[in-house]
Parts: C-alpha cells; structure tokens; sequence
C-alpha cells in the first residue's frame, strides 16, 4: 500500500479549482433565484390595468386587497409551519442527546496528602504546612445562656422551672 503522496502545490490548486466552481455555482444559483422570483410574481400578481373611470379603478383596489389578503393568510400559515417544523428539529436534537447520555470520563483514583495537593496547586517554591490546628482561635466556656441572659418574651427559658415559679407563687397568695 505505497501510496503517493500529493504535493502541496497540488493540493493548493485543486483547492483553489474548487472554490473557483463553488463560486460560479453560487452566482449562478443566485441569477436562477431572481428569475424564479421574477416567475412567480409575474404569474401571482399579474400588473394591473391602470386604463378606465374611477369605478373601475376602485373594483381593482378592491382586488388587490383581497390578493394582500389571501397573500397574508399563506405567509402566516408558512410561518406557522416553518416554527412547528423548527420545534420538532429542537425537540429531535435533545432527544439525540438525551439518548446519547453524557460520557464521563474515567477519572483516577490519585491519593496525595494535602501538603503535596497544595505544592502542585501553587508550584513548588511555596512551602505550605498544614497544621490547621494552630490557627484556630481559643474559645472559653461561658455561663449557661439561661443564666447570662434576663428573661423576655422570645427567651422563656425551661417550662418545668416556669411551672414551679407559678406554683411558689400561687402559695404566696394563698398564705395571705
């Protein structure tokens, strides 16, 4: 299977060959174009007769609005079709996709320590220690909150100690 090789020379011509077709095609596509459009708007909408009284001018308005008319009614049935037609494509790509599924990639398993992850994350001139422990801020144990704080409406407390309050008191009433 020794096959030649094409030069680059060669390559760069028959491109070039080809963009020229490719260009005589697309103008004279365009020329096939403007004159199927010429066509059909000779057939569709023949000119109309100018010649005659006022009566006859107004039956001729009369006329052409009638064809915007029709006319409109095609166009927006055409562009109710092409949207539905597009939303089909749309619902045709996500379902391509939906079946395709998403590809993971296999990932490797790597372990590292955390020191090592952050030398290769920052470069290697940066030392990192990771003694996070010495950073941390000392806390002292304070009071109970019930005790700290005086009793209000958002802080009832226990219901079991409010209980024996009431109860104390309710004895302090009746003693008198």
């Amino acid at each position: 299977l020794n096959r030649k090789k094409m030069t680059s020379s060669r390559r760069h011509h028959l491109k070039s060959l080809m963009l020229q077709i490719a260009a005589s095609w697309i103008e004279q596509e365009k020329k096939d174009i403007v004159v199927a459009k010429e066509a059909y708007m000779s057939e569709k909408c023949p000119p109309p007769n100018l010649g005659g009284d006022q009566s006859a001018l107004m039956e001729t308005c009369k006329k052409l609005h009638a064809l915007i008319d029709k006319i409109d009614e095609e166009r927006y049935d055409m562009e109710a079709k092409v949207q539905k037609a597009d939303k089909e494509i749309e619902d045709l790509k996500l379902k391509v996709v939906d079946l395709a599924g998403v590809k993971k990639p296999a990932l490797k398993k790597v372990r590292m320590s955390a020191d090592a992850m952050l030398k290769a994350l920052l470069g290697s001139k940066h030392t990192v220690n990771m003694d996070l422990r010495a950073n941390l801020k000392q806390v002292k144990k304070e009071k109970k909150e019930e005790e700290v704080r005086p009793r209000t409406l958002g802080n009832v407390g226990d219901w079991r100690k409010n209980v024996e309050d009431k109860a104390d008191r309710k004895k302090m009433f009746e003693a008198s």
